[in-house]
C-alpha cells in the first residue's frame, strides 16, 4: 500500500494501473474510519483492481459552529485499516485541494437541493462537499467512485453533479452500516457519553415506526414528521428535522406509488445525528 501526500505523488502511483486499463476505484473520505468507512472500501474492493482511499477532512464544509480543528484526526489507525484494502492512500494538504486560498477558490453548486434538508441548517455545507469531490475526481480521475447512504441527501446530490458536469465516473451507493442496536456508524457517534449512546438508536427506532405508519396510511404525511419529532424530544434529541421525501426527487411531491425515503437529522449532546431509511411499496 502507497502513502502519498502530493497530487504529482497520486499521479506517479497511478500511472501504471492506468497504463494497463485497470479500472480505479475511489472511496473518498474525511479518516477517522470505522467499520462503515472499511465497508465502503471493501465494496471497492470487488469492483476494482486499484483502490485509491482518500483521507482528507474538507475545511469547506465545515460551517459555523462546526468543530473543524477538533474533528478526529486518526492518520496512523487509518493507515492500519486500511492495508490489505486499499492499493493507495492520498492524504493531501489544503494547499493541495484548494490552492494558494481557500477564500477564492472556485465553488461547485447543485442549486436547490443542497438547500434543503440538512442543506437548510449548515448553510453552504453540501457546496463544501460538491467543491471537494469535484476537485478529488478531477486529481484522481476514478472509473468507479463508492459512498455510503446512509448520508442520502449528500449521494443524490453526487449524482446530481456528476449528471451534470458530466463526470465519466459510476456512482456506487453502499447501504448503511449500522451497530448491533441499529445506530448507524459515524465517526460523530464517538461524541456520545455513555448516557446519549444508549439513546442514540431511538433515532433509527422511530424511522422504523414512522415506516410502519405511513404504510399503513394511519396518518398524514406532516401528522408523521410531527408526532416522529416530538417524540425525538422526549427521548432527548433535539430534532432538525424528520421528513418523508420522494426518493426520486427529494420532494415532498408524494403518490401512492411514489418511492420515498423517510430522513432525519437530531442532535444528542454535542453530536449531530443523521439517518434515512427508504420505504418500498
Amino acid at each position: 500500500m502507497q502513502q502519498v501526500q502530493t497530487v504529482p505523488a497520486l499521479h506517479d502511483a497511478l500511472r501504471p494501473w492506468r497504463t494497463r486499463g485497470e479500472s480505479i476505484v475511489f472511496v473518498p473520505t474525511m479518516g477517522n474510519l470505522h467499520d462503515g468507512h472499511l465497508a465502503l472500501v471493501k465494496r471497492a474492493r470487488k469492483l476494482g483492481a486499484m483502490v485509491v482511499v482518500s483521507l482528507f477532512v474538507n475545511p469547506l464544509q465545515f460551517g459555523e459552529g462546526d468543530d473543524f480543528a477538533g474533528y478526529p484526526r486518526t492518520l496512523q489507525q487509518d493507515y492500519a485499516l486500511l492495508e490489505g484494502l486499499a492499493e493507495v492512500v492520498f492524504t493531501p494538504a489544503v494547499t493541495d485541494i484548494y490552492g494558494r486560498s481557500i477564500d477564492i477558490s472556485t465553488r461547485v453548486e447543485v442549486p436547490g437541493i443542497s438547500d434543503i434538508l440538512c442543506g437548510a441548517y449548515r448553510p453552504g455545507h453540501f457546496v463544501g462537499v460538491t467543491t471537494v469531490v469535484a476537485k478529488l475526481f478531477n486529481i484522481v480521475k476514478p472509473d468507479i467512485a463508492v459512498f455510503g447512504e446512509k448520508d442520502f441527501q449528500q449521494l443524490f446530490i453526487l449524482r446530481a453533479m456528476v449528471a451534470d458536469l458530466a463526470f465519466p465516473i459510476v456512482l456506487e451507493g453502499v447501504a448503511t452500516v449500522r451497530e448491533p442496536d441499529g445506530l448507524a456508524m459515524s465517526s460523530r457517534n464517538q461524541y456520545l457519553n455513555a448516557r446519549e449512546r444508549r439513546l442514540a438508536p431511538k433515532l433509527y427506532q422511530t424511522l422504523l415506526e414512522v415506516k410502519e405508519r405511513y404504510l399503513q396510511r394511519s396518518a398524514t404525511r406532516i401528522e408523521l414528521e410531527q408526532q416522529a419529532e416530538f417524540k425525538l424530544k422526549q427521548y432527548g434529541f433535539v430534532p432538525d428535522y424528520v421528513s418523508i421525501r420522494n426518493a426520486r426527487d427529494l420532494t415532498t411531491d408524494l403518490t401512492v406509488d411514489s418511492p420515498c425515503v423517510i430522513l432525519a437529522a437530531a442532535h444528542l449532546g454535542k453530536a449531530r445525528l443523521i439517518d434515512n431509511i427508504p420505504v418500498a411499496l
